[in-house]
């Protein structure tokens, strides 16, 4: 983990979000003593999830679309 002043944390912003990525947290500290802790959030949606797309099609028109395609 590593640790910036708020002036270093202001000049080095970049690096100090690739550093909280990498070891988990960054802390940056005030000239009052006040600390603070940069993290990554986590994002749990799955790059899988993706909106549907709606094509007005009829279950039937779908099976009937798959058949003809698995018979080439």
């Amino acid at each position: 983990m590593n640790s910036y002043t708020y002036s270093e944390a202001r000049q080095k912003l970049a690096s100090l979000l690739d550093s909280a990525k990498k070891e988990g947290k960054a802390i940056i500290t005030r000239k009052d003593g006040t600390i603070f802790e940069v993290k990554p959030v986590n994002n749990k949606k799955s790059p899988l999830d993706v909106e549907g797309v709606n094509v007005k099609l009829k279950k039937e028109e779908i099976i009937e679309l798959l058949r003809e395609s698995r018979k080439r």
